[in-house]
C-alpha cells in the first residue's frame, strides 16, 4: 500500500479513534472489565462524550500527522472516516 492512499487514510481513521478509546478506558477504568466500562459509558451521557473527545482527538492528531507531511490522500481517508464516527455518535448523544 502506498504511504499517501485514501485507503491507508481510512484505516488509520478507523485505528485512531480506537486507540484514543484504549486510552481513556487505561485513564478511567481499567480496573473494570472492558464491557462494563462501555455500558456505563453509554448509560452516562457526560462519559460518552469524554470517551469521544479521546477518540476524536486522536483522530485529529492522525489527520495533522497527514496534512503536515503532504499526504493529502490520507488525510481525506481519515477525515472521510472521523465524520462517518461523529455523525451517528451526536445522533445518539442529542437524541437517545
Amino acid at each position: 500500500m502506498k504511504k499517501n492512499s485514501f485507503p491507508l487514510g481510512i484505516i488509520i481513521g478507523i485505528i485512531a479513534p480506537v486507540v484514543g478509546i484504549l486510552i481513556f478506558y487505561l485513564w478511567k477504568a481499567s480496573a473494570n472489565p472492558f464491557g462494563y466500562f462501555l455500558e456505563v459509558v453509554f448509560e452516562n451521557k457526560s462519559l460518552l462524550t469524554a470517551m469521544i473527545s479521546f477518540s476524536l482527538f486522536a483522530n485529529a492528531a492522525a489527520f495533522t500527522w497527514a496534512v503536515n507531511t503532504s499526504k493529502d490522500k490520507t488525510a481525506k481517508g481519515v477525515f472521510l472516516v472521523t465524520l462517518l464516527i461523529m455523525l451517528p455518535l451526536i445522533i445518539y448523544k442529542l437524541f437517545m
